[in-house]
Order: structure tokens, then C-alpha cells, then sequence
């Protein structure tokens, strides 16, 4: 006999498959596969060896030196204004600190990986903006190539008309959805799988390096290193599957992190990254579960800036669905908060054996990351990047390994009162 539980998870799931099918921006996603496959030997992506900004509040033109020549596609967004450009994948081999500060209509930009064979700059305006060219020249005695793009002074009128003239473009998901082979994890889940998938997703990357700390450690590099010990001891102890929303250096959307857990019916996920705060006394690690109300204020901010990745990233949010609100949802997402809860008071005690933790070490917020209403999850700040001591032992790998350790014995002791109680 189906436990309520079970059938409340399905047929929430059936609801919300429903409603993705009906949103035109995550028909597209879902029409990807979430196949891992080897590829071969490609050859060295273009170099990018500088960038700059020239020009005034009138206009403004960003520059990048490559080494060869690529195709470039570009688009403005807005809320905050942005202008994104979108490139095969480069090699960015820039100074530290460029694009930290900016020129004229240009307040700064970042860079990065956006998927497999995909790079993306965005260059944030301080105000709306119109792109006048954007295109690439090819290299010439001796120089290199350059990407230009040049930016126009606009109002937000003129700004409006022009999005509108552009919308279908500008909306396409083959603009911001990652392809088939980025997908990381693979296969789909089975209903009659022997062991309980957990998913690791690593915070970040790509183009969003998250926390970055003074010396250059970056969140996204700490949180894979810990993503990958963790699923290595998990798979090594042979009680649970482990998949991972990112394996390498690229960027996954919130909104795909969801559905991956979604997707592949996953019993437990595991967000894991590392904070930064302005008071760099403060350290420790901190486990995280959903709540429509923050439980404090330092909740509240560091789920705003978490929230805030996929502007980083520069995807047009708009083109997002409302989160689906209906009462088989709504009961099988508080059945899933009450998993949530009791595996985060589990893993506090665990990582306090292993690990220095920040006072009321469990806390919630709206982390939009976390919202999958059929799947227990969990966020967890590892440390804080702003504090020496914290960044020591994040980056040191037999802190990794004894971490890792605490993850997995609490992993294995929910899945046992989990199971206890579904017999019940």
C-alpha cells in the first residue's frame, strides 16, 4: 500500500510537471538531456589576454583583445541594467581585478563560463543603454582581435522601445539555456531504484564566482573541491547515489538546480557554499532550510544575494514563470520542509564534531534554490571566505575530508529514520 506520503509526492509531481510543460522558457529546458558524455580531445579555445572601457556618459565602447576571431551575439537587459554578450568558450586570461571598475556608461563587467563550449560577459550600466554594434575584428600584423561593443546613452523610454522591437530574440532560450551536453547528471530516476539519490549542487560558477576572497580564493572553486570530496565518500559507501548539478567550472540557473533535484525524483539536496560578511571576525558554518519568513536578518541578506546569481549570470528573468501554487503542491512541500528540518538539525550536530559553527547555526530564509516542493533540501554555508581562519580551512584538503565525513554519517542516519518512519 502507497504510503500518503508517496502519493502525495506524485501527484505533486504530475502537477508541476504539467505546469512546466505549459511555460515556454522550461519546455525549452526540458527538452535537454541530462546525459554525461565524454568528449573528445577539442582543441584550445581563444585566449582573452585584455579588456578595457573607453568613452564618456554619451557613449561608451568596451573593448577585449583575443587571440582569434569568434562569433559574438549581443542583448540588453534591464532591472539592473546590463548588456550581455555571448561567445564560444573562451580562456580568460585576464589581470585580477579587471572589470572591477568602469568608464562613462559602463559601472563594471564580469566573465565566465555559461555551459560547455560557452562563454558570456556582462558589462553592467549605470542607467539604460542601447548596444549601437557589437561585433569582433580580426586579428592584424600582429595585433590581436578585439570584441567592441559600443553602448549608447538611452532613457528608459527609448530603452522600453527598443526591448520591445527585440523581444523574441531577445527572449529565445537558446540565448540562456544550457544545452544537451551540459548536463551533468545522468539517467532519470526509477521508482524502484534500491538506494536513495542525493544531489550535491555546488554554488555558483562560470561567469558567478560567487564570494571572492582578498587573495582570489573564489567561492565557486572552494564549494566544487568539497561538492566533489563529499559525493566520492558518499559513492564509497555504498548506501546512497550521488549526482552532482555541476561537475566543472560552468553555470547552472536556480531555476535548473530545481529541476534537476525535480527532474530525477532525488530524495535529498544539498546546496553547498561559502559566505562573506563585511565583519571578518565572524566564521563558522551554517545550515540552512527553507521559510517564507527569514529567520534574521543576516538570513534574509545572504538569501538575497544567493537569489541574486542568475542576474550575475545576465539571464533575462523575465522570461521566468510564477512559482505554481496549488494545494497538492502545498502539501507535499510542508511533508517536504519537515524532512528538510529534520535532516538540517542532524547535519548541525554532525559538522559540530568536525567543524566550528556560527551561533544558531540553524537558520532559514527564501533561498529560491531550495524550493523543489518534492524534494527534502538544504543549504549550507560551509564558512566564511571573509574570515582568514575559515578561508584556511576551506581551502585545505584534510578539513575537506573530516567534513565530508560529518555529511555523510548525517546523510546515512536520515535516510535510516527516514525510511523508519515511511513503514510507519
Amino acid at each position: 500500500m502507497p504510503s500518503t506520503t508517496g502519493l502525495l509526492r506524485r501527484a505533486a509531481a504530475a502537477v508541476l510537471a504539467a505546469a512546466l510543460a505549459s511555460s515556454p522558457a522550461l519546455a525549452a529546458a526540458e527538452a535537454t538531456s541530462t546525459d554525461v558524455k565524454e568528449t573528445a580531445a577539442r582543441p584550445a579555445p581563444p585566449r582573452a589576454s585584455g579588456a578595457r572601457v573607453i568613452g564618456d556618459a554619451d557613449r561608451t565602447r568596451f573593448v577585449m583583445d583575443l587571440s582569434t576571431g569568434v562569433d559574438v551575439s549581443a542583448f540588453a537587459l534591464a532591472d539592473p541594467y546590463r548588456v550581455v554578450v555571448d561567445l564560444p568558450e573562451v580562456a580568460f586570461d585576464l589581470p585580477a581585478g579587471v572589470g572591477a571598475a568602469g568608464r562613462g556608461l559602463v559601472k563594471g563587467f564580469r566573465y565566465g563560463l555559461i555551459g560547455r563550449g560557452k562563454s558570456r560577459i556582462v558589462i553592467d550600466a549605470g542607467g539604460p543603454v542601447l548596444i549601437d554594434k557589437a561585433f569582433v575584428l580580426p586579428p592584424v600584423e600582429g595585433q590581436p582581435a578585439r570584441l567592441v561593443v559600443d553602448l549608447l546613452g538611452a532613457t528608459p523610454a527609448s530603452f522600453a522601445a527598443e526591448q520591445a522591437r527585440t523581444a523574441v530574440a531577445r527572449r529565445s532560450m537558446a540565448e540562456i539555456s544550457v544545452s544537451k551536453s551540459d548536463r551533468l547528471p545522468s539517467g532519470l530516476a526509477r521508482a524502484d531504484r534500491a538506494r536513495p539519490l542525493v544531489v550535491i549542487d555546488p554554488g555558483h560558477g562560470g561567469i558567478d564566482p560567487g564570494t571572492v576572497a582578498g587573495n582570489g580564493v573564489r567561492e565557486k572553486d572552494v564549494v566544487l573541491a568539497f561538492a566533489a570530496e563529499l559525493k566520492k565518500k558518499l559513492e564509497a559507501g555504498g548506501r546512497v547515489d550521488v549526482i552532482m548539478t555541476r561537475g566543472d567550472d560552468t553555470f547552472v540557473s536556480l531555476g535548473d538546480r530545481v529541476r534537476i533535484a525535480h527532474e530525477h525524483e532525488a530524495d535529498l539536496f544539498i546546496s553547498v557554499h561559502a559566505d562573506a560578511t563585511p565583519e571578518d571576525f565572524v566564521r563558522g558554518a551554517t545550515v540552512y532550510t527553507l521559510s517564507d519568513k527569514a529567520s534574521d536578518r543576516q538570513a534574509a541578506a545572504l538569501a538575497a544575494k544567493e537569489n541574486a546569481s542568475d542576474v550575475i549570470a545576465g539571464l533575462d528573468l523575465s522570461v521566468e514563470t510564477n512559482e505554481v501554487s496549488d494545494i497538492l503542491i502545498d502539501l507535499a512541500r510542508r511533508e517536504t520542509r519537515n524532512f528538510s528540518l529534520v535532516f538540517a538539525r542532524d547535519l548541525v550536530t554532525s559538522l559540530a564534531t568536525s567543524t566550528r559553527m556560527i551561533r544558531n547555526p540553524h537558520r532559514a530564509a527564501g533561498f529560491q534554490v531550495l524550493k523543489a516542493p518534492d524534494v527534502p533540501s538544504v543549504l549550507v554555508e560551509l564558512g566564511y571566505l571573509s574570515n582568514a581562519q575559515d578561508e584556511s580551512l576551506l581551502t585545505s584538503a584534510e578539513w575537506r575530508t573530516r567534513v565530508a565525513d560529518s555529511f555523510a554519517d548525517s546523510i546515512t542516519r536520515y535516510f535510516g529514520q527516514r525510511l523508519a518512519a515511511a513503514a510507519d
